[in-house]
């Protein structure tokens, strides 16, 4: 999964200008032949450490499951167990 994320980052990075160009300009014919995964919209959050793709937290990078397991161990600072 994240060899995909990467490869994906990649191509919208090399396709960014192009695509741009192109939908201003209005030519969606020439859009449709850039490559899909040149698009920002089929980027996904996956966890960092885990490649999970579901239960993503933004603001840490992480998925839920890793985030109770950092918090419950005290490597995340400022969050305290309260009842989980």
């Amino acid at each position: 999964m994240k060899a995909r994320q990467v490869k994906r980052a990649k191509l919208q990075a090399k396709y960014a200008e192009k695509r741009a160009a192109l939908k201003a300009a209005g030519d969606y014919e020439a859009l449709q032949e850039l490559p899909k995964n040149s698009s920002p919209v089929r980027a996904h959050n996956i966890c960092s450490m885990t490649g999970r793709p579901k239960g993503y937290i933004r603001q840490f990078g992480i998925s839920r499951i890793q985030f109770r397991e950092l918090a419950s161990k005290g490597l995340i600072p400022g969050v305290k167990k309260a009842s989980w």
